[in-house]
């Protein structure tokens, strides 16, 4: 299917590795160029160079996300290189097991400040372009927010808020027809991930009892498939789709998981 991206300048937050790098390879692919936003300029740029390899075109900026001056240079530095933004993908985030009894006051800000306040500002400074282009938002969530997972409350409290911004802001920005939409993720193998299970005691045997609760075809959703849905949303094909939470997660959110045993 062609989805109508050629050229297109989408923003993609922490698009160097697992779910972002995903996306960006997808949209490569679709003939996007994808600028990544991340912390981590060799990671960023490792991940520009094998889009390249491939034949697809990238480009890169760094930022910490979770200064809030960075993520208004981020965006000032694509407007330079670029002149236009024509789609945004909040990704960036770490499930970084801030809860209630291990946490505290300044633990729990700053895991909002690393998941959840660099959305805002990310669309806030884009804003301007966006409306020029109708560019669409995609924000990247997670079960947590619905589910809870225990000893995450800081990680937990921000999905939710990611799940409440998609819709205030398809409702608020209907006048510029940008349409907004978030893709929740369940269980998918990321570095990430991979370091979290780590975290668990026997992480070998959680991972199989995990897996294997996933009803459909008891897997990990892959990155591509996460991506997948991500670029149909930033393309004209998803064009009367706004305000939605889509999860892509193999059933794993909403069916039940006793169907597995």
């Amino acid at each position: 299917m062609n989805l109508n991206l050629d050229g297109k300048i989408i923003l993609v937050t922490g698009g160097a590795k697992g779910i972002g790098a995903g996306i960006c390879t997808v949209l490569a692919a679709e003939k996007a160029i994808p600028v990544i936003i991340g912390r981590n300029d060799s990671d960023n740029q490792q991940a520009v160079s094998q889009i390249r390899e491939n034949g697809g075109e990238a480009y890169s900026f760094v930022a910490e996300l979770s200064d809030p001056e960075q993520c208004r240079l981020a965006v000032e530095n694509v407007k330079k290189q670029f002149g236009r933004i024509d789609g945004l993908v909040n990704n960036a985030g770490v499930n970084d097991g801030v809860g209630l009894e291990n946490g505290t006051y300044e633990g729990f800000i700053a895991s909002l400040q690393k998941n959840l306040v660099h959305y805002y500002l990310m669309v806030h400074h884009a804003l301007p372009l966006l409306k020029e282009s109708k560019g669409p938002i995609v924000n990247i969530g997670s079960k947590v927010a619905e589910t809870g997972q225990g000893n995450t409350s800081a990680y937990a409290a921000a999905n939710g808020g990611r799940n409440a911004l998609t819709r205030e802001w398809a409702v608020e920005l209907l006048p510029y027809q940008i349409r907004v939409n978030c893709v929740i993720v369940a269980e998918s193998w990321t570095p990430l991930y991979a370091d979290w299970i780590k975290t668990l005691p026997n992480p070998d045997e959680k991972l199989k009892q995990i897996v294997a609760k996933i009803p459909l075809e008891k897997r990990m959703t892959t990155t591509e498939e996460i991506a997948n849905m991500v670029v149909f949303l930033l393309s004209d094909k998803s064009s009367h789709t706004t305000g939605q939470l889509i999860h892509v997660d193999g059933g794993y959110t909403h069916l039940d998981r006793a169907i597995t045993d």
